[in-house]
């Protein structure tokens, strides 16, 4: 018995000092990822995008519903794939095991080469924008000094997340607490002036007169954009306290929470401001802080940074998860499904991300950005909870702890697919480039993911570098098998 004891302790030990991501991510901390990386600058951004594209207040708070009853029904559809395909990696890992090699890799190479340093220069420049203005104002903020705060926090977000897990998901807790107070300094201010009687603005609502149903696509990628972030807690499942309960209750809980506070926040910036401010407005956060707390004003934008600076954290502790499963199933270089020997973080799977980013902060604006990247994110989006109808005829064998009726899905596909086919007639030039780069992983995935098509000498010279880049970051392969 004692022998027994003794072996079982240095088992522990053994697993204590190996090199795994290790299940970090409670329920707590699953709900704060997810609302902490749904709430960033979208909700502060997006109204003006939702009203230009949508006509009118009425249409926009409608189609401010539709994207979070939309949501909801994408995160219901991932929270069945996340509790059947236990892997980490989210999109990338659902595509492979329901619709094959091919339309994962392109989603993996959209995602890294477009999808997210779009989506995180949308957002880290909204961190700061709405970080330096207070300084500039009543003028704007100079572009350049924008851009040198913006890759400022990028930076300082992937070396926080580069050193600690723990860290990284105890601040996304501690900034997801504050994006709801936040929130709530916008909501408590509307509702009053709408108890004072200040509905004018609500006059005339749905008035058609400026309505094009052919720029409504737009006015969606705007909303879900502002909802995106729901996802990410299925990149991270192999880091999840007890998936098949954590996964459905966190996207449930959070979506709930988040979809009442953006319609309550949305009526709250039309009950102070007019749709023509709303319009003209770079930051309507700003704006309404201006009008509504005049001796406090110059603390929301900082809120509204810290929360856009939450948001960025949540995105890229999740998106470097997505590489680190790309690589271990070998459509990406063995060296970024390494982990850091001491800090058990995805080291060289972060540090990727950095130099796209920093190309797309240079050269993008906000708006220009969203429409570019959105085409590609909802199509494989669409695609994803495709192969889950799919997925789920082929295999009725396979064990689903969280199961949602097939209308969900089917649902979510054709309005997803919709909304993609629509916005290559509404916005045609950055649809068509989001597609075009998208189609450049083709020749990437024939010439260099089948390996039999790769020269020796060329295999022989990456295996040298691999080695040498596994010195120089500190990282070895993981040890102990987490899913």
């Amino acid at each position: 018995m004692g022998f027994c004891r003794k072996k079982s302790n240095a088992k522990e030990e053994g697993k204590k000092e190996a090199v795994y991501l290790r299940k970090k991510i409670t329920l707590v901390r699953a709900i704060t990822l997810t609302i902490g990386t749904i709430v960033g600058s979208g909700i502060f951004i997006a109204p003006k995008g939702v009203l230009k594209n949508s006509g009118n207040v009425g249409l926009s708070l409608v189609v401010w519903l539709a994207c979070g009853v939309l949501s909801l029904f994408g995160a219901l559809s991932y929270a069945d794939l996340g509790t059947s395909i236990t892997k980490s990696g989210g999109h990338y890992i659902y595509l492979l095991e329901t619709l094959g090699p091919l339309p994962a890799f392109l989603r993996l190479w959209a995602e890294f080469v477009m999808i997210r340093p779009a989506n995180i220069a949308v957002v880290s420049l909204a961190f700061g924008r709405y970080l330096i203005e207070p300084l500039f104002a009543p003028c704007q903020a100079p572009a350049l000094a924008v851009k040198l705060v913006t890759t400022t926090g990028i930076s300082l977000i992937i070396a926080l997340n580069c050193w600690s897990v723990s860290w990284s998901a105890n601040i996304q807790t501690a900034l997801a607490v504050l994006k709801m107070v936040t929130i709530g300094l916008i909501i408590v201010p509307g509702m009053m002036a709408l108890a004072d009687g200040h509905d004018e603005n609500f006059q005339n609502a749905f008035d058609t007169s400026s309505l094009a149903l052919e720029k409504l696509p737009l006015a969606f990628y705007s909303g879900m954009f502002a909802y995106g972030g729901w996802f990410y807690v299925n990149f991270v499942t192999e880091e999840i306290v007890n998936p098949e309960k954590t996964i459905p209750l966190s996207v449930i809980v959070s979506l709930l929470i988040v979809t009442l506070g953006y319609l309550l926040t949305n009526v709250s910036y039309y009950a102070v401001l007019t749709a023509e401010e709303v319009l003209a407005s770079e930051a309507v956060a700003v704006s309404f802080a201006d009008r509504a707390f005049k001796s406090i004003s110059s603390a929301i934008p900082i809120l509204v940074a810290l929360s856009c600076f939450g948001s960025l954290n949540g995105g890229i502790f999740a998106a470097a998860r997505m590489l680190f499963a790309a690589s271990r199933e070998g459509q990406w270089p063995p060296v970024f499904s390494m982990i850091h020997s001491r800090r058990n973080t995805p080291f060289p799977a972060l540090l990727l991300m950095l130099p796209l980013i920093f190309l797309m902060v240079s050269i993008g604006n906000l708006y220009g950005l969203l429409n570019f990247y959105s085409f590609s994110r909802w199509l494989f989006i669409g695609l994803v909870t495709l192969g889950l109808m799919i997925h789920r005829y082929r295999h009725p064998e396979i064990p689903r702890p969280f199961k949602v009726p097939l209308f969900i899905p089917l649902v979510f596909t054709i309005i997803c697919l919709f909304i993609v086919g629509m916005s290559l007639y509404s916005d045609p030039v950055n649809s068509g480039i989001g597609c075009a780069i998208t189609l450049t992983g083709l020749p990437v995935y024939y010439l260099v993911v089948q390996k039999s098509r790769i020269p020796v000498s060329c295999s022989a010279m990456f295996n040298s570098m691999t080695v040498k880049l596994q010195v120089l970051m500190e990282v070895i392969p993981q040890e102990i098998q987490t899913y």
